[in-house]
This record gives structure tokens, C-alpha cells and sequence, in this order.
């Protein structure tokens, strides 16, 4: 999928030399993120630090209890497991708690894709793209370690590590198989719900990678971009009738984004279902007009949210 690019201008330069960006990043940036300017002065901020309580170990109110005694300020967020870390003593996945699975280290973003997968105790998912094992960790949770999970991972470094989580987290219903999501249809069987974290181009954590600035291109948009709609339409293969296939990314660029559900939609036998917290996804981008449903997709914004940069798109296979 061609990356659009657009002209430099005066604007375009002057803030890509202040935040050091290369120009043709910020040009895209201005097209569809609100307010360019704070926009730009988030990401030269550290990440909130957010962390997510395992219920499959402890509750969130013994947790709390706990690291507060310790000295650790916790600020409950829209989601009920996930709390802010404002301040710490310490590192904050450094404590006896963690090393014993009682919290992950996990951003409220990433959270929010299981939140909308609406996964049920008993229910049989995928888990595509799974390593280091965050979202899979909460998606056993959510199913109170009922039901299956099956977490891909390709790389046997990444399995290795996302299995010793599993553990760690005290997970009992999960199965890694190191195989490629695009691959995933090799497994013979249909899911209730599939989780889809493509790999992408990673401009939603430039905070913490600063390098990306400069060395991400508009080729690494076009590579992933077209990836990532292989590995969709194999994901929604996967869904039985009526279930759920939940699509994310840590990406602002649409061609990652509402570009690859918009093509996915053409199905016509997928629609998007609305997600509470985030912005709107967008429903046109340079000369593209993409479906209103991609009104109900979710954009976060570091600036709005208060979080790494994401998109979640939540189908309902037909």
C-alpha cells in the first residue's frame, strides 16, 4: 500500500526541526492528529507508567494496599485491573509483587485492546502476534483461566520469553505455538474471539524510541501496512459467525490502520462496533474515503489519553 506523502511547508519544517523529526513525518502527522502542537510536545515527555493488577493471583484492592505500603501513589484508570503509577519508591518491575505475577507492566493502550475483545470464561481464542505475552496474560485473566487461548509467536527467543510470563502470571489455559499469524489457518479450527496486535511501524512509542524519529521511512509504512492485511484477512478467516476479531496497532498512520479495516470491510460480511474510550477513527485520509463505520474504531493520542499512541478496531464477523 503506498504511503501518501504530502508537500513540506513552512509549519512542517520549522516543528520538524524542533522536535527533531525528519519533515516528510511531521507533514503526515499534521493530517490527522489533532492538535499538532501539544501533539508533538507529549512524545518529548516519558510515558505514563501504568500496571495491571492479575486477578488470576491477587485482587486489585489487596494489590493496591500493598504497594502503597511500600510508598508507590496508584491512580485508578477507566479500567478496573489497570492503575497509574505516579509515583514509586522503585523500579516498578522490580518489587517481590511483580516477581511473583501479582502485576504486569503494561500500558492502559494495550489494555484497552483486550478490554474491547470481550473475551468470556470458557470461550476458545487467538491470540496472533502474542510475545512478550501482555495482552495474553489479561485475556486469561478476563477468562478467569477457563476456556483456551492459543498465543502465536514465531520467534523462538520471544516464545521462550512470553511462556516464562505465562508462568510467571500463573496462566494455565494457554498454549504457544510458534508459528506466523499468516500461517494461523494451519491450525484447523475457528475461534470465538481473535486478537490481531499486527506488527507495525511502531510511531505511537516514538516516546520511548526516539530513534524513530529519523529512521522510521515511508517504506516501513508500505511494509507493514501490506503485512498486516495479509495476516487481517487470515485473522477473520479464523472467527466463527458471530464472534469477535479485535485489530490493533502502536501506529498513528492510517494506511496501518483504518486503511487495512476498510479493506477488510469489503467482505461485506464484517462490521465495526463502537469502542468507548479513544477518538474517532478517521473516515478519510488524502484522496481515500473509507467506510463510516471506521467512525467506531479508536484512535489514542498521548496528548488526549494520556497514553502510548494506538488504534483498536473491534469486528464483529458476520
Amino acid at each position: 500500500m503506498k504511503t501518501a506523502l504530502f508537500p513540506e511547508s513552512a509549519e512542517s519544517e520549522s516543528l520538524a526541526a524542533e522536535y527533531g523529526y525528519d519533515s516528510w513525518l511531521v507533514s503526515r502527522f499534521m493530517r490527522y492528529v489533532p492538535d499538532i502542537n501539544d501533539f508533538l510536545a507529549a512524545m518529548e515527555r516519558q510515558p505514563a507508567r501504568y500496571l495491571r493488577v492479575n486477578e488470576i493471583k491477587i485482587s486489585s484492592g489487596e494489590l493496591k494496599t500493598r504497594l502503597e505500603s511500600k510508598g508507590f501513589e496508584l491512580e485508578s484508570t477507566i479500567l478496573p485491573e489497570v492503575f497509574s503509577v505516579k509515583k514509586s519508591p522503585m523500579s516498578i518491575g522490580a518489587t517481590t509483587e511483580y516477581m511473583l505475577g501479582q502485576y504486569y507492566v503494561q500500558d492502559l493502550s494495550s489494555c484497552l485492546a483486550v478490554d474491547a475483545l470481550d473475551a468470556k470464561q470458557d470461550q476458545t481464542i487467538l491470540d496472533i502476534a502474542a510475545a512478550p505475552g501482555g495482552k495474553t496474560t489479561f485475556i486469561a485473566q478476563r477468562m478467569k483461566n477457563t476456556g483456551s487461548v492459543i498465543a502465536l509467536e514465531p520467534n523462538e527467543k520471544r516464545a521462550r520469553s512470553m511462556t516464562f510470563n505465562l508462568a510467571r502470571c500463573g496462566v494455565s489455559n494457554t498454549a504457544v505455538f510458534r508459528l506466523d499469524g499468516k500461517d494461523a489457518e494451519k491450525l484447523g479450527t475457528k475461534f470465538d474471539r481473535v486478537l490481531l496486535d499486527a506488527p507495525c511501524s511502531c510511531e505511537g512509542v516514538i516516546a520511548r524510541d526516539v530513534t524513530r524519529k529519523t529512521s522510521h521511512s515511508p517504506g516501513d509504512v508500505e511494509y507493514c501496512s501490506d503485512r498486516q492485511e495479509k495476516l487481517v484477512e487470515s485473522a477473520a478467516r479464523l472467527v466463527k459467525p458471530g464472534g469477535v476479531l479485535v485489530y490493533s496497532t502502536c501506529s498513528f498512520a492510517p494506511e496501518e490502520n483504518e486503511m487495512v479495516v476498510d479493506s477488510l470491510l469489503h467482505s461485506g460480511h464484517i462490521s465495526v462496533e463502537p469502542i468507548t474510550y479513544g477518538s474517532e477513527g478517521l473516515t478519510r485520509f488524502d484522496d481515500h474515503e473509507f467506510s463510516g463505520q471506521l467512525k467506531n474504531a479508536r484512535r489514542l493520542y498521548p496528548h488526549l489519553h494520556n497514553t502510548t499512541g494506538f488504534f483498536i478496531a473491534k469486528l464483529r464477523i458476520n
